[in-house]
């Protein structure tokens, strides 16, 4: 899917768990959208993946979320590769970290345009300064080829905030 508030990957997540079992996911993502909240008839883009966690749809051993800066008490068992690490070790050992992890068991990416420095995507309602680059972003997909992946999404881009049409190209090229 493409587009929309990030809460639309807890049910893809959750459709998917059901052909395939709890699923390894890669988010790339400012947020961890793991703060906590067990009312599952409220719907948040904070709080999707601590949904698809609690409920055991995703596989948090399996997981990693790449780009994280912002603060987060409990990341629940998920891996992550924040953005200053990312910074630090490259795209390539990114990619080859993300695999490691992952295995060969079906993966669904989800892409929070909010991955990407403001400079990159500011068309997005929560942009944190110090995220990936559009090249890293790119190489690092680009780089996992070979995955299982079996779904994925952009989420989180609001051409509205974006005057210049950057943040929409980036979404696009990030589906491609």
């Amino acid at each position: 899917p493409l587009g929309g508030d990030h809460y639309i990957s807890y049910p893809i997540l959750k459709a998917y768990d059901e052909r395939h079992g709890p699923m390894a996911v890669i988010q790339f993502d400012a947020h961890s959208d793991l703060w906590a909240d067990d009312d599952l008839t409220r719907i948040d883009h904070g709080t999707m993946m601590y949904k698809a966690v609690k409920t055991g749809v995703v596989d948090p051993a399996r997981s990693v979320q790449i780009g994280i800066r912002t603060e987060c008490d409990d990341y629940l068992g998920v891996n992550v590769i924040d953005a200053p690490t990312s910074h630090q070790i490259g795209p390539a050992e990114v990619a080859r970290r993300v695999k490691d992890i992952v295995g060969d068991g079906p993966v669904y990416i989800s892409f929070d345009i909010d991955a990407l420095d403001p400079a990159f995507a500011p068309g997005t309602g929560t942009p944190v300064w110090g995220g990936l680059a559009s090249w890293q972003a790119a190489a690092i997909l680009r780089d996992l080829a070979g995955i299982n992946l079996v779904g994925g999404d952009v989420v989180e881009v609001s051409p509205p905030y974006d005057t210049t049409g950057a943040t929409a190209i980036a979404g696009a090229h990030v589906a491609m």
